[in-house]
């Protein structure tokens, strides 16, 4: 009996052990099932984030129909108090309020102080307007562009003479609609692009709505 007994908690002892091992492994395996599928998801993030680099670095190079361009050295710079005239509607430079908009993907429903806005073109940033002719499919799919793009703001522009137009600094186009090609080139090229006064500048900081 008592070899008998011996022989039970032997084999009980080795059970356990087995069972034990058996745990460990399957601890280990699934941790390393986390850690490979959580590299994995860093890895697709970065791929992603260096195409769309590629893909600005590529729209930079090509022109952009019909975009209108101004002499960045004839607009003027300077922080000012005062009411300025605008030459062109909305404004893609010139002197401004020493305050910029919001610029951090900010979807404005009302229309905005152009001497603001232009604060913000002068720090990099695309402005994207409309007026009531925009339809409501290209304003939805607008406003995700924009939201989703740091570096980007969104008003209306009652006056304007396009249904949208998008503008930077001494830079500006009147696009078809959302999936007009032109809205990614443009967005690709102008974001923080080289006609960019100040790269770099803050977007969030300033004027909101």
């Amino acid at each position: 009996m008592r070899r008998a007994e011996q022989s039970r908690e032997r084999r009980n002892r080795l059970i356990a052990i087995v069972a034990s091992t058996a745990v460990v492994a399957g601890l280990v395996g699934f941790g390393s099932y986390l850690f490979l599928k959580e590299q994995d998801k860093k890895d697709k993030e970065q791929a992603a984030v260096e195409t769309e680099q590629k893909n600005r670095e590529k729209a930079a190079k090509k022109p952009i129909a019909d975009e209108k361009s101004w002499d960045a050295k004839k607009l003027g710079r300077d922080h000012v108090t005062k009411p300025v005239s605008y030459p062109m509607t909305p404004p893609v430079g010139g002197n401004h309020d020493q305050v910029w908009m919001n610029c951090n993907g900010d979807v404005y429903t009302e229309e905005i102080p152009n001497k603001h806005a232009v604060h913000s073109l002068e720090h990099g940033a695309v402005w994207v307007t409309y007026n009531d002719k925009a339809s409501k499919g290209d304003l939805k799919k607008l406003e995700a562009k924009v939201k989703a793009t740091p570096y980007s703001l969104m008003s209306p522009v009652a006056e304007q003479k396009g249904a949208i137009m998008l503008s930077a600094w001494g830079k500006q186009v009147t696009v078809d609609g959302a999936a007009d090609p032109r809205v990614e080139s443009f967005f690709g090229k102008y974001v923080q692009g080289k006609q960019t006064p100040e790269p770099g500048a803050a977007c969030t900081g300033g004027v909101g709505k």
